[in-house]
């Protein structure tokens, strides 16, 4: 059955960039000060004031804009955006209109809805990115005591770089992972740390929805775009995704003729997310209502071949093609190339040097899966600060690759917590280990006595040999699963 209507969505992000000051002045651009004391007469807009643009910014954005494969453009200018918010002391903000700096690029995706079926490949278009000065912050007394709003001026003139995509995205799944995606490119590449709750990174949602209509000209009626805002998490990303795309739907159903693009001006929302729901904020404003005209106290910026060119040689290898190179070099599966790539280059660098010690990137792949990533997560630490470096972890690898998984699992746990080595861990654990001398003559004594259990596997019932497996590993404690298994399968070919 063919899906009631098509969602549309289209995502505008904002990063705060990594630069030590901000972009017209040299204040300090940094989280955590007290409110406003990162200010000064150019980023409060102070008369007589002269912005100067740091170029360091610019490169940074340069660099993410290479990374979303954007055409560069080589002259780009400042424009003034005019518009009226307590937190904005100039009165306008200096971003870039008409010339942006880079536009037309793309973004692949992997999305993956349901684990169990793989993913799915998609291109994602990119608009423009453009840099822009960050405005200041509110904060409103929502206690209902009091309803005083203060404003902090510190994030007034941050570097901050749009990203506009094309509406190409048509689940919440995709615009998830479009966001993961540029999370983890803006952070390998330096430009961003893409903190959601230190707002360095925030995303507005531009949804609409598609229904089926044969009369219409597109085959398709559109209803009006919203502009969803306040997504404080990729998770609300989602939910806001899918509750617009519903409550369009049933306003479609209710007015066909006038819930529909083109009839009903775009609007603005704002996402309440302990109520899951949307709340309509304002009609949204058009180019015109920004009385847009170009700065005058910033002359335009050219970009030449070759500073995009040593822009591009310092990026260092992009997350899409560390994931190729993985599961090529490596032979790691595709989610096994995700999972590892998505967690940075120095874990990338890490396994990379476990594979070489152990000269088996799936096997270094599955000890991180099942002993590093965990712990990690329970200690809260980063690998930089892992007490077992790669070539200590090779060679806890090695001289455990016998222990069932439990046994090993409690054998790492010894390790990290008592800082000894593998030997005295094994001790600690009361862990004997069984030579596969002796369990091949168990598993042979095992099928010599279970003749039904051969009958059934050599007619083609493969469950039938765990029964020797289990006889073999209950007679055999701290036996391996996997050895077990491997000498049994040898033992029933032989008999």
């Amino acid at each position: 059955m063919a899906e009631p209507y098509k969602i549309v969505v289209g995502l505008e992000v904002h990063v705060q960039l990594l630069t030590k000051t901000k972009l017209f002045c040299g204040c300090l651009n940094k989280f955590g000060q007290a409110p406003n004391t990162a200010t000064c007469p150019v980023c409060l807009g102070m008369p007589g004031s002269l912005p100067v643009m740091n170029r360091t910014a610019f490169q940074l954005a340069l660099r993410a804009a290479l990374a979303l494969n954007c055409q560069i453009a080589g002259f780009t200018k400042w424009d003034r955006k005019n518009y009226y918010y307590p937190d904005l002391p100039k009165n306008y903000q200096i971003s870039q209109y008409d010339l942006p700096f880079s536009h037309d690029g793309w973004l692949d995706i992997n999305v993956h809805p349901d684990p169990k079926k793989g993913h799915t490949a998609k291109r994602i278009g990119i608009i423009r990115a453009h840099l822009e000065e960050d405005a200041g912050k509110s904060m409103h007394d929502e206690t209902g005591r009091g309803g005083n709003s203060l404003v902090d001026l510190n994030r007034t003139g941050t570097p901050l770089l749009e990203i506009v995509s094309h509406p190409d995205m048509n689940t919440p799944e995709e615009a998830i992972a479009y966001l993961e995606e540029v999370r983890l490119m803006l952070r390998e590449l330096g430009v961003s740390d893409c903190e959601m709750q230190e707002g360095s990174l925030r995303c507005d949602a531009n949804v609409n929805i598609h229904i089926p209509k044969a009369d219409e000209p597109n085959g398709y009626a559109a209803t009006p775009l919203v502009e969803v805002k306040n997504l404080n998490s990729f998770r609300a990303v989602g939910r806001a995704i899918k509750y617009e795309a519903e409550r369009h739907h049933e306003e479609y159903q209710k007015h066909p003729a006038d819930f529909v693009f083109g009839k009903l001006l775009k609007t603005t929302a704002g996402w309440d997310d302990a109520k899951g729901r949307t709340e309509v904020q304002r009609h949204k404003e058009s180019a015109a209502d920004y009385r847009y005209f170009p700065e005058p106290d910033l002359v335009p910026v050219v970009v030449t071949p070759v500073e995009v060119e040593a822009v591009r040689a310092a990026m260092g290898e992009l997350p899409s093609a560390q994931r190729t190179r993985l599961q090529s070099q490596y032979s790691l599966s595709q989610y096994d190339a995700e999972v590892l790539a998505a967690k940075g280059r120095t874990m990338v660098a890490y396994f990379e040097a476990v594979a070489a010690g152990l000269g088996d990137g799936k096997a270094a792949s599955n000890r991180l899966s099942d002993l590093v990533f965990p712990a990690l997560t329970e200690r809260h630490e980063e690998i930089t600060e892992f007490p077992l470096k790669a070539a200590a972890f090779a060679d806890f690898v090695k001289k455990t690759a016998a222990l069932p998984k439990q046994d090993r699992l409690t054998v790492f746990k010894i390790v990290l917590e008592e800082n000894v080595d593998v030997e005295t861990a094994k001790g600690k654990a009361g862990i004997k280990e069984v030579d596969e001398s002796t369990l091949r003559e168990a598993v042979a004594k095992a099928v010599a006595a279970n003749p039904k259990a051969v009958a059934d596997f050599k007619s083609g019932k493969d469950a039938a040999k765990m029964s020797i497996v289990g006889a073999v590993m209950k007679a055999n404690k701290g036996a391996p699963n996997d050895v077990v298994r491997r000498l049994v399968d040898e033992e029933l070919a032989r008999v």
